[in-house]
């Protein structure tokens, strides 16, 4: 993320080298673009310590993860055409394989290793087996085949109380190395005590960056030209010998471990899983949103879709009430400023995006 300023900069050719590495020879190619990313990384690793308190390192915790579950969903999505609404699926498997490990194995790393090996190992299989059922039929079709197999899965976790707490969900300790009791320093740094949940936001944090970085380097690979190839004219890419459907269950099975990452990431965090955590269908568009407005085909903008979308959602309400209250002396005014009406005012402003960045906003960045 950070090409562009070093380039501008004067950074030796051997640094620029490792950075373009880094992003797989595909930089923002915006000055502005560039900006606005270093500066969401770099308020993402600093938080704890720029803006203490639980609020904020929410919130940042979630923009890491929701980066993660949109970037995967743009591999599908943008590079390859491919509209699944069973996304969220694989996202709440990751989740309810950590919650169902944790919960019945006991708060250890061993636990957590098991779950998401599990949680892995379902999501491609499944992935798979709705690749290789569904990505032969039209994509209408298809679409709602995976938003049937996604409700499915949602009935199945909330009836099977026994194994996944059903409606209530599970909830669960995490290894002591990330509860808030344990201390990395016996002092405090900046004021902020180095603790488990410290640590774990850094884990959030670091691999998601990772996920995204591995991801951005899928699809500059060859077979993510393949994939941009088939989204652009399947019939074409067939022609030319490429295995249409052997690529498409590729980048699902691929998308599909990014999601259930995500997914274990969230349950971590949150110390708890459940139906509407994970799996609920209104997840599946704020993702879909997320890619929109950030710019589909451009894993830079499940970043800015991401940033702004979670942003969005914790503030917007609390900015409402600070505007609602200035204009008490206009009833009128304050009553449609009125934070009640958050969700309204969220749509208009999503709308108003879209409408202004038709090709989203990486896209329009990419233009000037």
């Amino acid at each position: 993320m950070t090409l562009a300023m070093s380039s501008a900069a004067g950074t030796p050719p051997a640094r620029n080298g490792i950075l373009l590495g880094l992003l797989s020879a595909d930089p923002p190619r915006s000055r502005v673009l560039s900006l606005l990313l270093v500066a969401i990384l770099a308020t993402l690793v600093a938080t704890p310590f720029l803006i203490p308190g639980s609020q904020p390192i929410g919130t940042a915790a979630k923009i890491c993860i929701f980066i993660l579950l949109a970037a995967s969903f743009d591999l599908l999505l943008g590079y390859t055409g491919i509209v699944s609404f069973a996304h969220t699926m694989f996202f709440g498997i990751g989740g309810y394989g950590i919650a169902i490990a944790l919960n019945r194995l006991g708060a250890t790393w061993t636990s957590v290793a098991i779950g998401l090996a599990a949680a892995l190992a379902l999501s491609a299989v499944l992935a798979f087996i709705i690749g290789l059922v569904s990505l032969r039929v039209r994509a209408i079709f298809f679409s709602m085949i995976t938003l049937a197999v996604a409700s499915a899965m949602l009935v199945l976790a909330s009836q099977l109380s026994g194994f996944t707490g059903g409606e209530d969900g599970l909830s669960f300790q995490l290894p002591p190395e990330l509860r808030p009791a344990f201390r990395v320093l016996a002092d405090p740094v900046m004021g902020i005590a180095i603790n488990g949940r410290l640590l774990a936001y850094y884990l959030i944090l670091f691999v998601s960056l990772g996920m995204f970085l591995l991801l951005l380097r899928i699809v500059n690979s060859p077979f993510g030209r393949v994939l941009q190839a088939i989204r652009e004219n399947e019939f074409r890419a067939e022609a030319l010998g490429y295995r249409v459907v052997a690529y498409r269950i590729a980048a699902s099975v691929i998308a599909a471990l990014a999601a259930t990452v995500a997914g274990a990431l969230l349950a971590l965090w949150l110390r708890y899983n459940g139906p509407d955590t994970t799996l609920s269908f209104s997840i599946m568009i704020d993702v879909l949103l997320m890619v929109v407005i950030g710019g589909m085909g451009t894993l830079y903008g499940s970043v800015i879709g991401a940033t702004l979308f979670v942003l969005a959602q914790s503030y917007l309400q609390v900015l409402m009430g600070t505007v609602s209250g200035s204009l008490a002396a206009v009833p009128l005014l304050a009553s449609i400023t009125h934070p009640d009406r958050w969700l309204l005012w969220l749509g208009i402003l999503f709308v108003t995006s879209v409408y202004a960045f038709p090709g989203g906003i990486v896209g329009r960045l990419r233009r000037e």
